[in-house]
């Protein structure tokens, strides 16, 4: 990899972990004071329709974000394309589910959804307005722009929900959260990408990314499902209180491993992309990009399993508690989340939206079938299913990855495994040397400090050249 790749790269990395960084602090922060202004059941509302408008978004999008990106030299009309498709294809999605808006309160037996549904379903129409900028703002790496227009989002979408919900308007808060950050993203995407769309309306190039863009749209679909499968069923079987706290657990889970998946998307589409058909390369760049991963996802996500009951009630108050079991579950399950997106970026750089497309369909159809048979035992059955599955299925990854470049399962073991026995031995220590400690505050901050402390310091006993990696990756940001 030349010094200019290495460069763009390592600043690219350095900019999207400042990026999730501080957009994961903030969103605990903004999620600490919705959690106690709140009730389960005004998250559980909001959480069953999130399931409709990731599905619209991805029919809008259609997987043209992909498309652009794997383009080696995308052209201001490949752009305005995609721009008017987009755009075309949300006002036709949103006036579906207008009309469809009472069945949704019927499936889910509350008619408050009829009008809740309508609004929060602007979010996504208003969404489509900038997509076209967004996959620009990637191709180019320009993830110090993209951290941010992102911050400046969360931070007015986040003090308008906290302001809504002290003066009591419950849901509708976290409703009109979601279309201001969508709208101030807008804002910030025009600003800082100078191209701007045409009135020359050409679908040309929407036609010519079709067959690629479709097969990653259907798997952009399924994995929607995958991941909001859960909320849909048990909105369906459960009070919606069951759901909130569902919704609840799956949102501090999603925004730990997210930091860990976010920074890696930003940047191995465009990067393996770029070395493409060098097999040696790919494998010694892919593995490296597998230890960094579990470098960090491990000790978050086990450190966080750790650490959920004192979190949970010192943050949002023990009236979530019920939360706390289906989240350490979640982490478990989120610690490996982030080798889905490498895996999944090493399909589609390779051009295999097929891949994609098949590997996911099958994992959804079964996951589904799983969660529904486990779903009469109760929330915690089906969660557990869920995610021992998500682990499990990786190898099916592994296999097709082993296909495309020629990456080994014994390779990937041995770059990954004794990093986790690192972290859950690290953690565990700290579970049982903790025990005694009855003040939660005392023992939330021992338990970070001792699990922390314990983890960097197997890591540099045992596997000084993973540290050593990792800080050579941030000294050469610049």
């Amino acid at each position: 990899m030349s010094q200019t790749l290495k460069q763009r790269t390592a600043k690219s990395l350095f900019w999207g972990a400042m990026n999730n960084g501080i957009t994961q602090v903030l969103n605990v922060v903004i999620g600490i004071f919705l959690g106690r202004l709140l009730s389960p059941e005004d998250y559980g509302i909001v959480g069953v329709l999130t399931i409709f408008t990731v599905i619209a978004g991805n029919l809008q999008s259609s997987g043209f974000t992909q498309g652009l990106i794997n383009l080696k030299n995308p052209t201001p009309r490949d752009y305005n394309s995609v721009f008017w498709f987009n755009i075309l294809a949300s006002f036709c999605i949103y006036a579906v589910l207008f009309f469809a808006a009472p069945l949704i309160a019927w499936y889910f037996n509350d008619e408050r959804l009829v009008l809740l549904s309508r609004v929060v379903f602007l979010s996504f129409v208003i969404s489509s307005f900038g997509i076209a900028h967004n996959a620009y703002m990637l191709k180019q790496m320009m993830n110090r722009e993209i951290a941010i227009a992102s911050v400046s989002a969360l931070v007015l979408s986040g003090s308008l929900g906290i302001f809504l919900a002290l003066k009591g308007y419950a849901y509708w808060s976290l409703a009109w959260q979601q279309i201001v950050y969508i709208a101030v993203l807008n804002i910030g995407r025009y600003y800082f990408v100078a191209w701007r769309p045409s009135w020359k309306i050409d679908f040309g190039p929407v036609k010519e990314m079709f067959a690629f863009s479709v097969k990653i749209l259907f798997t952009n679909l399924l994995n929607t499902l995958s991941s909001q499968v859960l909320t849909f069923i048990f909105g369906r079987w459960f009070p919606l209180s069951a759901v909130g706290n569902y919704s609840q657990a799956n949102k501090w889970n999603t925004q730990a491993h997210s930091f860990v998946s976010g920074t890696l998307s930003q940047v191995a589409q465009p990067l393996l992309v770029s070395i493409q058909g060098e097999q040696e390369r790919e494998v010694r760049i892919f593995r490296k990009m597998m230890r960094f991963a579990a470098f960090l996802a491990f000790p978050v996500m086990l450190g966080l399993a750790l650490v959920a009951e004192e979190f949970i009630v010192l943050a949002i108050t023990d009236r979530w508690i019920e939360s706390v079991p289906l989240m350490q579950t979640l982490c478990l399950a989120g610690a490996f989340l982030p080798f889905y997106t490498l895996y999944q970026n090493l399909a589609v750089s390779s051009g295999r939206s097929d891949l994609y497309l098949w590997v996911n369909a099958v994992q959804i159809f079964l996951q589904i079938a799983l969660v529904v048979v486990c779903a009469s035992g109760g929330i915690r059955m089906a969660v557990w299913a869920y995610s021992v599955f998500t682990i499990a299925y990786l190898l099916v990854w592994q296999f097709f990855a082993k296909r495309l470049i020629g990456v080994r399962l014994r390779d990937i073991v041995m770059d990954v495994l004794p990093i986790f026995l690192i972290a859950g031995s690290a953690m565990l220590i700290t579970y049982y040397a903790t025990q005694g400690i009855r003040q939660l505050w005392w023992l939330l901050l021992a338990r970070i400090c001792m699990g922390g402390a314990l983890y960097l310091s197997g890591i540099w006993v045992l596997k000084p050249e993973m540290l050593r990696e990792c800080i050579n990756f941030l000294r050469k940001r610049y």
